[in-house]
């Protein structure tokens, strides 16, 4: 993506990478009031990633989009139904988890109130969030149905291997085309 003139910003979330805390992995059960703390955690760790880039001159507000990828596109949703600065997003294996996590932070109560043009890229194969989490997912997405795309590849919960060419794609058609700087 940075080869193609898009800034790419990677937040390292809460309980991540060098931010890993031993209280939360992936077995916390989606129901404790731990998964819930860390959710509006990383929902306040997106939202202060795009309060920087709008310090930035060499930014411009209007489009930015969001790349997700697993936990960080199943979970995004309660972000974009919250957070219009984000005009476009493309996800990468995302579903509903099976496991009904609290009201305030079940992204189901999120995924209708999300406008923004969505590209959605699924494995047929996944095992972390299959078809039977997948296609409700997209489904409830609120954003119109000319404005969303699902793409199914013949893959487990991988990497896609067409991600970045259609997701370069889908930020073309609405954020525009790359402009010199």
């Amino acid at each position: 993506m940075v080869r193609a003139g898009r800034l790419v910003i990677a937040p390292v979330l809460k309980g991540a990478y060098e931010r890993h805390t031993p209280e939360f992995n992936s077995d916390t059960t989606k129901s404790s009031t731990l998964w819930r703390d860390y959710v509006v955690a990383w929902h306040k760790d997106l939202v202060r990633t795009i309060d920087y880039l709008q310090t930035r001159a060499d930014v411009d507000p209007e489009r930015i989009g969001f790349m997700g990828y697993s936990r960080g596109a199943a979970m995004v949703p309660i972000t974009l139904a919250q957070e219009p600065r984000i005009k476009v997003a493309a996800l990468v294996i995302p579903g509903f988890y099976l496991a009904r996590p609290a009201p305030e932070v079940d992204v189901f109560n999120f995924t209708p109130r999300v406008t923004q043009p969505v590209l959605m890229l699924s494995g047929k194969f996944d095992s972390i969030f299959p078809e039977r989490s997948q296609l409700p997912f997209f489904d409830t997405l609120g954003t119109p149905a000319d404005r969303k795309r699902r793409i199914v590849y013949d893959t487990g919960h991988s990497l896609i291997p067409e991600m970045i060419k259609e997701t370069l794609a889908w930020f073309d058609l609405y954020l525009g085309p790359v402009r010199a700087q």
